[in-house]
């Protein structure tokens, strides 16, 4: 079996802005799915999705994107009639609690990273993507499988960051995990990117969890500062049986605070 794991940022590795309490956290979430299933049954019922209620056509993909559907902003404007929002919510929950896939979550504050490291420090991206990958590197050698590396396309100077980090844990390793451990799992030294509107049912995947994720470990440390919706608090609840629990507990394996 080989799996792939896609991941979507929330926030941004900017340092400088980090006393901002908007742009204070970035977060990483990565869904891990095994490709066979992806080709047979997520890809599929994501676009039997589309279809039911917004009628996507094959020629014009549509593309889940979670602030859109949110706001029910075109081509959502279907979910503003109250009766095919709830449909919609109802079937959402319900592919996202019977769907086969993985979730590893990790969440930076770039606040104390910055007033801890005063004279050194990682950057947020890479240091956010290590912490990520050790644990995918440790979900694949628990399975005795292989996989790869897949992320949303942020245009050539943000790729080239993604692909550069991705690079430099390829041959260097991490703190943690020796650079053969990459190697011997990681089927390609090379990161994946792609644009969303390539239609990846995995980036899509991710794009709805990473915010509901990210939210829930903020929470859990008290710094969120608002509530969270009804929608995500469902979502959240699924997150449960979905997060990593390679090493028996969520925490630590599938979430992550930094």
């Amino acid at each position: 079996m080989k799996y792939r794991i896609y991941i979507d940022e929330v926030g941004n590795p900017d340092l400088g802005s980090s006393d901002n309490l908007n742009h204070r956290f970035l977060s990483l979430t990565g869904v891990v799915v095994e490709l066979e299933y992806v080709r047979t049954t997520l890809y599929p019922q994501i676009e039997e999705l589309k279809k039911t209620f917004f009628q996507a056509h094959p020629d014009e993909p549509l593309i889940l994107h979670r602030k859109e559907i949110l706001k029910a902003k075109p081509p959502f404007e279907a979910l503003s009639n109250p009766e095919t929002r709830r449909r919609f919510d109802e079937q959402m929950l319900q592919l996202l609690s019977t769907w086969q896939y993985t979730v590893i979550s990790v969440c930076l504050d770039k606040k104390r990273h910055k007033d801890t490291y005063a004279t050194w420090r990682y950057d947020p991206y890479h240091y956010c993507l290590a912490v990520l990958l050790e644990r995918y590197v440790l979900f694949l050698k628990h399975r005795g499988c292989k996989g790869d590396v897949f992320a949303e396309s942020r245009g050539g100077k943000e790729d080239m960051r993604l692909k550069k980090s991705f690079k430099r844990l390829w041959e260097e390793g991490s703190q943690y995990i020796e650079p053969t451990s990459f190697q011997e799992v990681l089927t390609s030294r090379q990161l994946k990117v792609k644009l969303k509107k390539n239609n990846v049912a995995g980036l899509q995947l991710a794009d709805i969890l990473a915010h509901p994720s990210r939210n829930e470990i903020l929470e859990e440390q008290g710094l969120l500062g608002r509530q969270i919706g009804p929608f995500a608090r469902k979502v959240i609840k699924i997150l449960q049986d979905k997060y990593d629990q390679h090493s028996g507990r969520i925490s630590g394996a599938g979430k992550k605070f930094i």
